[in-house]
């Protein structure tokens, strides 16, 4: 049976877009780089969180199969790249690997067939430097072939909304590309939502990130001057909530992470200031307040030894969650990482628990290995701070067993011994 379908980059988003669809059978093949990631996945073995070896195999069986070589694809009917695009030293999207897998795509492409841009970027890049390189070969783009964007919304450990149910955005270059892309992901995604074009769906993906961005960043600083004011955030959160319209909640924390809200406004202020030469002001300030969280609670973590008089130097400072979210294994750009660099600065000795982690890599010359016995690790530490709230932690018993107990997430009873942000 003819391959229908080649996912390039079997990761995150990748992964679970080939799962869906060869559950609606399609035929899919996906493509990778790395040939561990190839090995493992023909081996039946998953290195994502959200899909288990028994999905894998299940993948398998119904004829999915991964690969490096790019000569093996030739004659599929579409092709998705779902590569990742993590921020160039200048502040930048860097596309090296969009434009890898887009060459990739170059010398599997033929008449009539359908490529797809997952991968988060700045607007424009569709249907400039990924449509150049496509392209090359002679083929044009919404004439001979068919060029879109849609931006993954895959969000990991998310029990109730996965790539079937989740609403697809979908933007051509022309109204052609737009249809061909909207009848591919309706085979298997719910509800299809078409765009004006490549450039309105680039920037969708940006704003709902932006957006989550910049309102964390609003209860981060409000975390700030709560704290010094006497004011207990969390129930002026839980007041204003119950407001049925006008309203969303969002919650301070440690700092931001994963693989979008650190990273994707920065595309597009980086846009901004390339293109139009002026500061995308919101999204600036909304950097500025997130990436100092980790300071602040190193801080406050000092501030707390101090008060029960206690040198940070040589205290022994176990951290909580290791992740950038709940119940997952996912550590990407997550806040604990310069957390621990700056309590190590300060002089205090830092371990760590995390159900989902063995071993976490803080920096080239300091990986830590998980304490062997929670309770014990929180009975002995000088000061507990709970960084990650995963299901397997009761962190009112974690405080009232810690001689110190600082809940970064707000999960703690208010009246109880424990130190909230």
């Amino acid at each position: 049976m003819s391959v229908e379908l080649v996912v390039f980059g079997l990761g995150y988003v990748g992964l679970p877009l080939a799962q869906e669809a060869a559950r609606a059978g399609i035929q899919v093949r996906g493509f990778d780089p790395s040939s561990a990631v190839v090995e493992g996945l023909n081996g039946g073995k998953s290195h994502v969180d959200d899909l288990s070896d028994d999905e894998i195999g299940q993948m398998l069986a119904g004829g999915f199969r991964a690969t490096s070589d790019i000569s093996s694809l030739a004659g599929a009917r579409t092709a998705v790249i779902c590569v990742p695009t993590p921020l160039s030293a200048d502040g930048g999207p860097d596309l090296g690997a969009v434009f890898a897998a887009s060459r990739s795509v170059a010398q599997i492409l033929e008449p009539g067939m359908l490529v797809v841009l997952e991968s988060t970027t700045y607007p424009g890049t569709t249907d400039g430097p990924v449509r150049g390189i496509l392209e090359a070969g002679g083929l044009v783009a919404g004439e001979d072939f068919f060029l879109a964007f849609s931006p993954e919304r895959i969000d990991p450990g998310n029990a109730q909304f996965g790539m079937k149910n989740t609403p697809k955005v979908v933007g051509g270059i022309n109204g052609a590309s737009t249809d061909m892309a909207a009848e591919f992901y309706e085979r298997f995604v719910d509800t299809v939502v078409r765009a004006a074009g490549t450039r309105e769906a680039e920037t969708a993906k940006l704003l709902e990130n932006t957006y989550r961005h910049v309102n964390i960043a609003l209860v981060n600083e409000m975390a700030r001057f709560c704290h010094e004011l006497d004011i207990d955030l969390w129930n002026v959160i839980d007041l204003a909530k119950t407001k049925p319209f006008g309203f969303q909640a969002f919650y301070p924390g440690p700092g931001v992470g994963g693989h979008c809200i650190p990273i994707d406004p920065n595309y597009l202020s980086h846009r901004v200031k390339e293109e139009l030469g002026y500061p995308f002001r919101f999204v600036e300030l909304a950097q500025e307040v997130n990436i100092t969280m980790p300071a602040y609670v190193a801080q406050r973590a000092q501030d707390l030894l101090n008060d029960e008089g206690k040198a940070t130097r040589g205290a022994r400072v176990l951290l909580l969650g290791v992740t950038y979210k709940p119940d997952i294994a996912d550590q990407r750009e997550s806040p604990a990482v310069p957390l621990a660099r700056l309590l190590r600065n300060k002089g205090a000795d830092v371990c760590f628990h995390d159900p989902h982690v063995e071993r976490w890599n803080v920096d080239s010359d300091c990986v830590y290995s998980r304490v062997d016995d929670l309770d014990e690790a929180v009975r002995h530490a000088d000061l507990v701070i709970l960084v990650q709230n995963h299901r397997a932690y009761d962190p009112n018993a974690l405080a009232a067993a810690a001689p110190l107990f600082f809940d970064t997430r707000g999960t703690t009873d208010p009246d109880g011994p424990a130190h909230r942000l």
